[in-house]
């Protein structure tokens, strides 16, 4: 890159890899999702091969979609973030620089790993113990560069974003190191030092905190910058920023048992996640108000900026999703939705919905700054990508919850001599049109990231054109 595109204060260098793996990994994780949604209408599409069947590619796209293009996107956005918002050059380039190729070992890692069926069966915590002690040191090393950078601001106050920000550094550390305790019995397996309901509610701790802060916490910190940038109007209430912020972080912690209604785990561990749970609502949604009220004096720019439509949709995905997770963990619902698609489409109302969606906006507000443009390529381009993803998101969450309600109904159906009305294999023939629609939904998906990697290619293309022409002659 030419020297012509650096930031004579900031590390862009960083931020510019950061966003463009984010785009690599969106289309691999997402096609990855396509592929899996293919074989539950076509089974003989596993090959009949152990490292092509749905068991293996299925923590592979999680991990793909979460950490590779999630965690990208957090990275890139996080650093830049905190530069601007401190007025201040990221702490130490080398080790800003080691985060970004340690965390891309990692995900390679993953990629070798997890089709060979080297596992330790966790639910996002499926890497082995060698992996996740990389993980460890670049996390460390990613909360050293991000805190000392605020450390070192040249403002005498923290922007709330920050707040977010190191909130999901500090907690995934946590998180990670002690759910993946375990005892080393070779290279490729170990074995939790937890156990049975103890390792499953360590891991539930984990895992729903991993949505709490990974999937929310940190992108809530880029809706709290990207949002005000891009609608060119100031956050509608600070106040109300720092209560989200205090009351989301001290609440979450507790949701985790939610996963775990009617297990071995201590009924009173389940009603106390599922209380809290409903308790999230509150803060959830004051953070989701928040955001659309900034864009109050401002709602006719989503007539002509798509990329403001997707961080806007975004956070009506959030408000959807953060009202359906409460009300899933209520025992009588979850009796319904446990075990089903719902779940699933709950997850992805999330996952596209909420995540995909603020990233691919942020990205689009971010990518022509870093690389010297004022927009990106094509604004046309980021309209029908828009559209794609927003009919694509409606299409899978409305087929799983279609899906998922059927399973339930058909799986608690009983006949009068109190014998099961339906055997389970009738309801997997019954979601089959759900898997089709789900299938399609996802298909639009990756189509939009290939239009996205397209508009990103000829932006970047196009700034090393212009930084390569020779400067003007002065008289």
């Amino acid at each position: 890159m030419s020297t012509a595109l650096e930031h004579p204060t900031y590390n862009y260098k960083v931020v510019r890899q950061f966003a463009i793996m984010t785009v690599v990994w969106g289309i691999v994780g997402m096609f990855l999702g396509v592929i899996l949604a293919a074989q539950l209408v076509w089974p003989q599409l596993n090959l009949d091969l152990p490292w092509t069947s749905f068991g293996r590619l299925r923590p592979l796209h999680t991990n793909a979609v979460i950490f590779a293009f999630g965690g990208s996107a957090l990275m890139a956005t996080s650093y830049y973030v905190v530069q601007r918002t401190c007025q201040t050059r990221l702490f130490c380039d080398k080790l800003a620089a080691f985060t970004f190729w340690g965390w891309q070992a990692v995900i390679l890692s993953a990629v070798v790993t997890l089709p060979l069926g080297i596992t330790t069966t966790k639910e996002y915590a499926e890497l082995e113990w060698p992996i996740n002690i990389l993980i460890a040191v670049v996390w460390v090393s990613y909360a050293i560069v991000f805190l000392m950078t605020i450390k070192q601001r040249r403002t005498s106050h923290i922007y709330v974003a920050n707040w977010f920000f190191a909130a999901f550094i500090l907690t995934v550390a946590v998180l990670h190191i002690v759910n993946n305790a375990a005892i080393p019995v070779t290279l490729t397996y170990s074995t939790s030092i937890y156990a049975g309901t103890i390792d499953a509610m360590v891991q539930w701790w984990y895992g729903h905190n991993a949505v709490g802060f990974f999937l929310t916490a940190g992108f809530l910190g880029m809706m709290y910058y990207f949002v005000p940038k891009q609608a060119e109007r100031p956050i509608y209430s600070y106040r109300l920023s720092i209560v989200h912020f205090w009351a989301l972080i001290m609440i979450y912690m507790w949701a985790g048992p939610h996963h775990l209604h009617y297990t071995a785990l201590p009924n009173w561990a389940q009603s106390l996640g599922m209380v809290m749970s409903i308790i999230l609502l509150a803060p959830s949604w004051g953070g989701m108000i928040n955001g659309m009220m900034t864009l109050s004096g401002a709602w006719h720019k989503l007539r002509t900026d798509p990329t403001l439509r997707f961080l806007v949709v975004a956070l009506s995905f959030y408000g959807m999703s953060t009202f359906e997770g409460p009300m899933m963990a209520v025992k009588t619902v979850n009796a319904l939705s446990h075990y089903t698609d719902w779940t699933i489409g709950h997850v992805h109302a999330g996952a596209l919905g909420w995540v995909a969606m603020i990233t691919i906006g942020s990205m689009y507000h971010l990518i022509p700054r870093l690389f010297g443009r004022t927009e990106m390529h094509s604004v046309g381009l980021i309209a029908v990508h828009f559209w794609l993803a927003t009919i694509g998101t409606v299409l899978y969450i409305a087929a799983m919850w279609v899906n998922g309600i059927l399973q339930g109904l058909m799986w608690r159906a009983i006949n009068p001599d109190g014998t099961l009305m339906y055997t389970f294999i009738e309801s997997v023939e019954a979601s089959g049109p759900g898997y089709i629609v789900r299938l399609i939904g996802g298909l639009f998906w990756v189509i939009g990231m290939l239009i996205m990697a397209y508009n990103v290619f000829m932006t970047v293309k196009r700034s090393e054109t212009v930084s390569q022409q020779p400067l003007p002659q002065t008289a």
